[in-house]
């Protein structure tokens, strides 16, 4: 059974006060806190097992080495990748695109071939193509959004083409809470013999990922967004494609052979995990994936399926706010704006509640722009929120609305 209460035991954080209220915690989405297992893992590996991986052939590089290789066993068991070797270990979804922007992007990309991205991207499925397509002479492409939140597949459709080279698209946005069909596009891709890259930032951690279900050619993810440590996440990709493709970062242990004037290149993963890595990053990575799988990922969509519709009705009650987003088939987020009143001021106001949400653009500025505004508040929640945090949310929310005296 899906115990809340129990599961709330695990982390030390959500005991403390602030301001003299109870901690709520709503800013998932921007990084989740972190249970009991995973800080004792980083502890134990500190006090008993630190140490470089990889080359070292004393038994704390022993130890360490076969820790963060079974932490990537672990991860690509996660999101039911066929192999590990395809899994390679980054600080997050960010680095992860980057990554393939650089060494498969610069690589691949001519004039006039054409990347397909959506109007919903956060900066870090934006940015990075567009730094590819500066470099290469390729165009970008935009899937528009519908204004219900959800893409215009028929549009899609009509882009998605033969001098298309790859789409990318977020899986669950982190504004709108729109789940996007990544299946279907990544038919259209393969139908056009494009590649498909899957931006996981918000679905990993909240709801069931099979790569192969998918059917995607990359995916990427952040750890601390799935009760990991920050500086810690993962690209997968499938092994053809990687082996293609360049080197990201140059340096140690990425290399097979160097000599003054060339080198060559090491196995899959490592060829891409240059240098000294974030070790006890990735093994506290695979703290929380067993976390996350001892709980249940279907059990965790679940309740974060109901806490986010009994949220979003609870939220729709107060007198003249706007609620963001499709109202069925969400993700575990609200984003919302009260009339008149600042949606930095709101967070700041929320915070003297005790409750934490967030306040911006969300790395969203042309998502904002086809809203039609500068920026959301946003409450996100996780495994452990409940019913009782929304209703203190809204709570919260009606006497920041007295305060500014936005309504009569």
């Amino acid at each position: 059974m899906y115990d809340v209460a129990e599961i709330r035991q695990n982390f030390p954080i959500l005991d403390r006060e602030v301001h003299g209220k109870p901690l709520v915690y709503l800013d998932n989405a921007a990084t989740s806190q972190k249970p009991r297992q995973v800080i004792q893992t980083l502890t134990d590996y500190y006090e008993k097992h630190n140490a470089n991986i990889h080359r070292g052939a004393h038994r704390l590089a022993e130890e360490a080495t076969a820790a963060y290789e079974e932490a990537r066993e672990k991860v690509a068991r996660f999101i039911s990748a066929p192999d590990s070797d395809g899994l390679i270990f980054t600080r997050g979804t960010t680095e992860s695109i980057n990554l393939v922007a650089h060494a498969w992007g610069r690589k691949n990309l001519r004039e006039g071939d054409e990347i397909v991205l959506t109007e919903t991207e956060h900066h870090s499925n934006l940015v990075p193509w567009q730094l590819a397509v500066r470099d290469t002479g390729a165009r970008l492409r935009f899937i528009p959004m519908l204004d219900d939140g959800t893409l215009d597949m028929e549009a899609a459709r009509r882009l998605i083409g033969p001098k298309t080279k790859l789409v990318a698209c977020t899986h669950a946005s982190n504004v709108l809470a729109t789940i996007n069909p990544v299946e279907e596009l990544a038919r259209l891709a393969h139908e056009n013999d494009a590649l498909m890259l899957v931006d996981g930032a918000q679905s990993a951690p909240h709801m069931p990922v099979d790569v192969e279900k998918l059917g995607c050619d990359f995916f990427a993810a952040s750890g601390h967004k799935m009760l990991g440590p920050t500086g810690a996440g993962f690209l997968w990709g499938r092994i053809e494609i990687l082996e293609e493709m360049e080197p990201f970062l140059g340096g140690g242990e990425m290399i097979r052979e160097v000599h003054l004037d060339h080198s060559t290149w090491n196995d899959l993963p490592y060829k891409f995990e240059a240098g000294t890595m974030n070790i006890e990053g990735a093994i506290g990575l695979g703290a929380a994936v067993d976390y996350l799988d001892e709980l249940g990922m279907e059990n965790i969509r679940e309740h974060e399926r109901r806490l986010g519709a009994y949220a979003h009705g609870r939220l729709s009650e107060i007198e003249g706010i706007v609620l963001y987003g499709p109202e069925k088939d969400r993700a575990g987020l609200v984003s919302f704006s009260l009339p008149d009143v600042h949606p930095h001021d709101l967070s700041q106001l929320l915070d003297e509640e005790g409750v934490a949400i967030r306040s911006g653009h969300h790395c969203c500025q042309p998502l904002m722009r086809r809203l039609g505004i500068a920026a959301t508040a946003r409450a996100s929640f996780y495994l452990y929120n409940t019913e009782e945090e929304a209703d203190a949310l809204v709570a919260a929310l009606v006497r920041a609305r007295e305060f500014f005296g936005a309504f009569a």
